[in-house]
């Protein structure tokens, strides 16, 4: 019973302090940059992906990604890596992107790709939008794995 009591006071009193809990729960990321030194075909690379993404994950992260720059123009062919951790160096290497001095995700400009790492899978790779990230699924926030880099295309 003094459990209940005490739980009921915080809900109370929680309640009291914020009306709207759920208004205090949400988060708001800063609005990424429209870099006019990008590629404008990224940030239609960016609107594909959006289009064609899913609400969830297939783990098909670097195929979305691939299919987007290609029919955005922004690549001449299908890059060819199979894990997503090495998109980065094959983008540079093959097709004129550069790696940015970006370390967060949310300071990335509309349109770069982000690839990140992980030990022992393949990694994710995903591109910057206007409201959050997007590769196979769209999300508000990026990927909490390791960040290799944020690659563009000037």
């Amino acid at each position: 019973m003094p459990k209940l009591l005490t739980l009921t006071f915080v809900i109370v009193g929680s309640v009291a302090i914020c009306p709207h809990p759920v208004i205090a729960l949400r988060f708001s990321a800063p609005t990424p940059k429209a870099d006019a030194q990008i590629d404008p075909k990224l940030r239609r690379a960016a609107t594909i992906a959006e289009e064609r993404a899913r609400a969830h994950s297939l783990s098909k992260c670097w195929r979305f990604v691939k299919e987007a720059l290609v029919a955005s123009g922004v690549v001449k062919s299908r890059p060819q890596t199979p894990l997503a951790k090495q998109a980065g160096q094959e983008l540079v290497n093959n097709y004129g992107f550069k790696k940015l001095p970006v370390s967060n995700p949310y300071e990335a400009p509309v349109g770069s790709v982000l690839v990140y790492g992980a030990k022992r899978a393949a990694g994710h790779v995903e591109i910057r939008t206007e409201t959050g990230f997007v590769s196979d699924f769209r999300s508000k926030t990026p990927s909490r794995r390791p960040l290799i880099g944020v690659f563009a295309k000037s």
